[in-house]
């Protein structure tokens, strides 16, 4: 499974993505996670099976989820609160509730 996260400038979710692998790894969960900025999108969105929003970007869900609807993906935007306590566990459930395996 990969999951995309896009930011702002794609840097400030990496500590969110490490959080996300350790959680997947505890869980016994084969997930390939990368952070991106938002910009990039389209370019990356053939290559994902599931798309989140930082909140600092959710005033872009709108293009974001036509650019996801496109390429057949689901898209969200990952809660404040658990983007800004870098809850890994949570967002990772957030992206599996998103693909119908939780």
């Amino acid at each position: 499974m990969k999951i995309g996260l896009f930011c702002a400038a794609g840097f400030s979710t990496g500590m969110l993505v490490n959080n996300m692998k350790v959680a997947a790894k505890e869980l016994g969960i084969d997930a390939e996670i990368d952070a991106y900025s938002q910009a990039k999108l389209a370019d990356f969105a053939p290559e994902i099976d599931v798309a989140l929003l930082g909140p600092q970007v959710a005033y872009t869900l709108d293009k974001s989820k036509a650019i996801c609807e496109a390429n057949h993906i689901p898209i969200a935007v990952i809660p404040m609160a658990d983007y800004g306590m870098l809850d890994g566990k949570k967002v990772l459930n957030l992206a599996l509730e998103l693909l119908g395996e939780k």
